[in-house]
């Protein structure tokens, strides 16, 4: 007898192999700053292995567009911090702007 019951696919998991990603990156100053610098370590890998893979795959799956100030800008969340970017459809091209804790990424700067 069967593990699996009458009537249901056996389900495998297939390791995914990497391709090419949909747009390029490009990393602004203050981004790879606080990447770099200022964010937790765990929150910092978070994010670079967002920005590498799934931002690059579909940004615009991935983000909400932003209003008011800050119109033209997409944000992401990794958990309570958010990655601000810039998405040029004519260019295959997300410029990744900011990554800051939700409480201070949509201020002025």
């Amino acid at each position: 007898m069967s593990s699996t019951p009458r009537g249901y696919a056996r389900y495998w998991r297939v390791p995914a192999t990497r391709r090419d990603p949909a747009y390029e990156l490009r990393v602004a100053g203050p981004a790879a700053r606080a990447i770099a610098e200022r964010l937790p370590e765990a929150i910092a890998a978070a994010v670079v292995e967002f920005i590498t893979g799934p931002l690059l795959d579909n940004p615009h799956r991935v983000g909400t567009e932003v209003s008011g100030p800050l119109t033209g800008t997409h944000a992401a969340r990794r958990g309570t911090y958010r990655v601000l970017h810039v998405i040029d459809d004519d260019q295959r091209l997300v410029t990744v702007k900011h990554v800051d804790h939700r409480a201070d990424a949509y201020r002025r700067r």
